[in-house]
């Protein structure tokens, strides 16, 4: 299996170690000030040349932005998988090494078919627990994620059926990583706030990097979105950290990845400043 280290391995509610923290000390809680982010690292150029050596000389940047366009081919290829033989999730002792998996003709003549499924367990667990699985493009994994080895070769791909390489792989939460492979493919920053906690939609629509960096410069917009979270989760201490947990799981897989994306990173970062600042009117208001 490939264990992929969280980093910090554990985040309990404690803020302890080089993080600052900040107190709601009525609900006895403690969260880190901000979610530290990991040295920069690109992606590996091994990895890239495995998956597409036409690509040995082409920059990892130029790579990435050059996948945009093509990921509704990728995600067409992925829908036009069989449900029945695609299972969501499954028993970790009966995931196989490979899995065929037909396919059904696609309305798009350009669709591009998965190479790969990931089998995501949880890190925190062991045992005989349920995987969750994920079909993936190598070169979407690649081009990436800087933390993950070099995925195996995949065979060639038949009219009919895929047999995709099944790669176990473990994460701090499975249920984010859900999120991070969207991501990984529409790059919709809408679709990542959604997946963590109601905002307004007239501020989540179509959202862009400019927005979010802009809303994390201005102490009032920051205010009044914290103050719509704490008002729509009941001004509940235990709910709003709940939506404090979801946002340090997508934290912990993303270290956990080497995903580096500027814009995902700027976005997790407004939903924690989001987050704190919710939890501290409510704790005001205990």
């Amino acid at each position: 299996m490939f264990q992929v280290a969280a980093h910090p391995s554990s985040f309990a509610m404690h803020g302890h170690g080089h993080h600052q923290t900040m107190s709601t000390s009525t609900a006895g809680i403690q969260l880190p000030r901000t979610l530290s982010r990991p040295a920069f690292a690109e992606v590996s150029r091994d990895s890239i040349m495995a998956v597409a050596p036409e690509l040995a000389n082409v920059p990892a940047e130029y790579i990435r932005r050059g996948l945009r366009p093509k990921a509704h081919q990728m995600l067409a290829g992925i829908s036009c998988m069989s449900s029945s033989h695609m299972p969501t999730t499954m028993t970790k002792s009966h995931v196989p090494r490979v899995m065929t998996v037909p396919v059904r003709s696609s309305s798009s003549s350009h669709a591009t078919y998965p190479t790969h499924v990931l089998a995501v367990a949880s890190s925190k667990s062991s045992g005989n627990e349920h995987v969750f699985m994920f079909p993936v493009h190598n070169i979407i994994i690649a081009a990436q994620c800087s933390a993950l080895p070099r995925l195996p070769p995949s065979s060639a791909v038949p009219s009919s059926a895929l047999h995709l390489p099944v790669i176990p792989l473990s994460l701090p939460s499975p249920a984010a990583f859900k999120v991070l492979h969207g991501y990984l493919y529409n790059h919709s920053l809408e679709a990542v706030f959604k997946s963590l906690f109601p905002l307004p939609s007239g501020f989540t629509q179509g959202l862009s990097h400019y927005t979010v960096q802009s809303t994390l410069s201005s102490g009032s917009l920051l205010h009044q979105l914290s103050t719509y979270l704490c008002s729509s989760s009941g001004g509940s201490l235990q709910a709003l950290t709940g939506h404090a947990a979801h946002v340090k799981e997508l934290w912990q897989d993303m270290v956990a990845l080497g995903l580096h994306d500027p814009e995902l990173w700027d976005t997790l970062d407004l939903a924690w400043e989001i987050t704190l600042g919710a939890l501290n009117i409510a704790a005001s208001n205990h």
